[in-house]
């Protein structure tokens, strides 16, 4: 028997629509002609765009890390579409780094569309996971695998007509929804994620890559905007990372809620 959808879940039907007709009825967004001249272009040991290539390093770490953690919890500590959800991010890390670093030893227009895609898995899988903790179960599946889905159209649009902009609402309309989902009050059976972090590794990050060319130069040619955009964007999975050291905090919230529940029907 199906359940007819929440407020809550029509709300973000209606958010999630809105967003994608802006992203394919919208005005043409043309990416920058400098797009791939990034501001370090050093080769070290004989490896082009070193460090821009070496700072993938921390997002297959941090892939990694997820993995090992979510592989040693017991199946009964997470919801399904939690566990499910918090597997494709921590693969997207993963991809991400692989993707991310093809595309910097060469930057052209078809490396930054496989980077695109990689990118892609690991925002499904984070914007998946808050929903299932912020909405339900269903709303994190569907938001999800409907993520992953257009990921790579929207990458492949970019490719194929030049127009970025599904690229750019995926990103900022992504944003947008861990800010608005972040407000809302955790399910009992939520990871106790502190999403507000996240959504500051991002917007710092992505500072940091508007920034290449300036803070390279403020380094006094140390180190780039972008090379230190790949380590930030990779310190947003340790708030997940963190909450899943922590599960039975989680659960302890799901049994506090539940005795709650309980006590108010007993006295009603």
């Amino acid at each position: 028997m199906r359940h007819p959808l929440s407020r809550a879940e029509t709300a973000l039907l209606a958010g999630f629509a809105a967003l994608l007709v802006l992203a394919f009825a919208g005005p043409a967004v043309h990416q920058p002609g400098n797009y791939h001249h990034f501001a370090d272009q050093r080769t070290i040991w004989q490896l082009p765009m070193a460090l821009d290539v070496l700072s993938n390093l921390p997002f297959a770490l941090a892939g990694a890390a997820g993995w090992i953690v979510l592989w040693r919890l017991p199946p009964r500590l997470l919801g399904n579409v939690q566990r499910g959800m918090a597997a494709l991010f921590f693969t997207g890390l993963l991809l991400a780094a692989a993707g991310s670093a093809w595309y910097h030893l060469g930057p052209d227009e078809a490396g930054l569309a496989v980077d695109r895609c990689a990118m892609a898995v690991a925002f499904a899988g984070l914007l998946g996971l808050l929903a299932a903790d912020r909405i339900s179960g269903r709303a994190g599946a569907w938001l999800g695998l409907a993520l992953l889905s257009l990921g790579p159209v929207a990458a492949g649009s970019a490719l194929q007509t030049g127009n970025v902009l599904p690229w750019v609402v995926l990103q900022f309309g992504g944003m947008a929804l861990v800010l608005v989902l972040g407000l809302r009050h955790p399910r009992h059976t939520a990871m106790p994620i502190r999403w507000g972090l996240v959504l500051l590794a991002y917007a710092v990050a992505k500072l940091l890559e508007l920034s290449d060319p300036q803070v390279f130069a403020l380094t006094a040619q140390w180190v780039s905007g972008h090379t230190l955009k790949h380590g930030v964007a990779a310190m947003a999975a340790l708030p997940v990372i963190l909450a899943l050291g922590k599960p039975g905090e989680s659960r302890q919230n799901a049994a506090t809620a539940t005795s709650a529940a309980s006590r108010r029907t007993g006295h009603a």
